[in-house]
């Protein structure tokens, strides 16, 4: 599901998990709404293919969520 051979790749989770983690680069710990606006200004996904994305980044400990809801990339 990650890499599918029919599916273009701007619509994977691989490329959309990166364009995340670069807007948590940029702009630090962040509520989910203004981090999905960020990301969603490289390439436009939908809030669906967003939240599996940021799943998945959660799955592979690439972020982590604090008790108040905002999202943070791990070190």
């Amino acid at each position: 599901m990650l890499l599918p051979d029919n599916v273009h790749p701007e619509n994977t989770l691989m490329y959309n998990g990166a364009l995340i983690m670069k807007a948590l680069k940029i702009g630090g710990e962040t509520t989910l709404l203004d981090l999905y606006f960020e990301a969603k200004k490289e390439n436009k996904m939908t809030m669906a293919l967003f939240v599996l994305s940021l799943d998945w980044l959660f799955l592979a400990d690439c972020v982590t969520f604090s008790e108040h809801g905002r999202v943070t990339l791990c070190s």
